[in-house]
């Protein structure tokens, strides 16, 4: 971080959003201060001023001026510190980018929530929903290391953090992202080789007891 540059994360572990804003300034080579939330607690007063509108993490403190959800953070933080880039060189390549970013973002998470807080039918019906994104990031993926080309990028940290919340949904919906899922088992093991996403993943069985205890929150298991 160089002379003067001020940079706070309002944090939680179990986040794939806030996983996603690490990831990244860990690509850069950016030191942060990360500030965990105690989201069920209370909700500090910063985090209350700085996202007035959803009151949610990550917010993003650059010089105390605030930033909200993870997709305009990383986005920011690839034009703040330039080096290495996270979208391709190319126009085409950051527009394709930019698509399976905003795939990932509108449908993964939602879905793979959705089997962790139901129970009976609904499991079954956001399994099936979950499975039909997989089989669509798989064809996506191809024969290619990342999700676009050769390189790590936007859309793999997007996408490597919701991925942190597999095991749970693979337990309470009964399948298995490897076997059903080979090419993007093996872009998962791409991912967590790089130390900027191993560092930062939680264990996914700690997930797995965060979502065990949501369900309990939730009135969904006794």
């Amino acid at each position: 971080m160089s002379k003067g540059e001020d940079v706070v994360l309002l944090d939680f572990w179990a986040s794939p959003f806030c996983m996603r804003v690490k990831i990244a300034l860990a690509e850069k080579g950016v030191s942060y201060e990360a500030r965990e939330e105690d989201l069920i607690g209370g909700k500090s007063e910063l985090l209350l001023k700085s996202n007035p509108i959803y009151q949610k993490v990550p917010v993003f403190l650059h010089n105390e001026m605030p930033l909200c959800e993870s997709t305009v953070i990383v986005s920011y933080i690839d034009e703040t510190w330039a080096s290495p880039p996270l979208l391709p060189p190319c126009p085409y390549g950051r527009a394709q980018a930019r698509f399976w970013a905003d795939y990932v973002d509108k449908k993964l998470f939602d879905a793979v929530r959705d089997v962790v807080l139901s129970k009976g039918e609904a499991t079954e019906a956001a399994k099936k929903e979950l499975i039909e994104i997989l089989k669509v990031l798989e064809g996506a993926l191809g024969e290619k290391d990342f999700f676009v080309g050769k390189a790590f990028g936007f859309v793999d940290i997007l996408a490597i953090a919701v991925s942190s919340w597999f095991l749970a949904a693979e337990k309470l919906g009964n399948f298995q992202v490897e076997a059903e899922f080979p090419k993007i088992s093996g872009w998962i093991k791409r991912c967590m080789q790089k130390e900027s996403v191993a560092k930062i993943i939680p264990d996914p069985e700690k997930i797995l007891e965060f979502a065990l205890m949501m369900r309990k929150m939730h009135g969904i298991d006794h």
